[in-house]
């Protein structure tokens, strides 16, 4: 089994993370050019490490994927931790084999606080799958696992530490939302100015009513106005993109 990550200036959180795929056979870091210290702590904990400019995130997790030699390939971000239950149960399929790919339970944390509610949980992402029969998205931002067969869910959690301090938050609502606008401008969709006003109003009512966000306390409060945030700033740059280009 291969545990494949990529990296970019992950120094805070890729020992914790390797060391939570310990039990994997092989543990390979796709790293898009760190300027930190990421690379030499990853080889330090025994990862093979290969360098690879960053040109989005899909194709770079199924470059990470090329390189895995396993008959399994799991996939975990950076700021990802498998718990000790998932790991069993992980080891538990892989050798039963009775399907071709897994989902798994994540749960994430915004500004230290796990969020139960948000939209954010039970977030069943497929992170285990047969090599050959699961493949990546291309897509910039949002990339997703295809898997050509059965696919099954397994027990325990996988702990997703992705937001520890606002100004993460912020600066991942400025990086994906650029990288949002480029793909719908590509996609072709009709998008005009009104088109971020109502659906930036709609992302906050989703994740905080709809969704029970109110039930995450402040934290619940301040997600859900980082979520609209992003889908505001991702169609108005798509619109500017367009006026722009004519």
């Amino acid at each position: 089994m291969s545990a494949v990550i990529i990296t970019l200036n992950e120094e805070a959180n890729i020992a914790a993370c390797l060391d939570s795929v310990a039990f994997c056979d092989e543990r390979i870091v796709v790293d898009g050019g760190s300027t930190d210290a990421t690379a030499a702590v990853a080889a330090a904990k025994g990862a093979r490490v290969v360098l690879r400019p960053f040109d989005g995130f899909g194709r770079q997790k199924g470059y990470a994927v090329s390189q895995a030699v396993g008959d399994w390939i799991l996939s975990v971000d950076a700021d990802e931790r498998v718990s000790t239950e998932l790991a069993a149960a992980i080891k538990a399929a892989v050798a039963d084999a009775g399907f071709d790919g897994y989902e798994v339970s994540r749960l994430s944390y915004f500004c230290g606080r796990p969020m139960r509610h948000s939209g954010w949980y039970p977030d069943y992402v497929l992170r285990l799958f047969r090599r050959g029969r699961g493949r990546f998205t291309e897509d910039l931002v949002h990339e997703r696992v295809i898997c050509d067969g059965q696919v099954g869910r397994l027990v325990g959690t996988l702990h997703h530490h992705s937001v520890g301090r606002l100004e993460q938050a912020l600066s991942r609502v400025d990086r994906y939302s650029t990288a949002g606008a480029a793909m719908l401008v590509d996609s072709g969709r009709k998008v005009s100015f009104a088109s971020g006003i109502t659906h930036g109003l709609w992302s906050f009512l989703r994740a905080y009513v709809l969704r029970l966000g109110f039930l995450d306390g402040r934290e619940g409060f301040l997600l859900a106005v980082a979520n609209a945030e992003g889908t505001y700033y991702r169609y108005m740059k798509a619109w500017l993109a367009r006026r722009r280009d004519g």
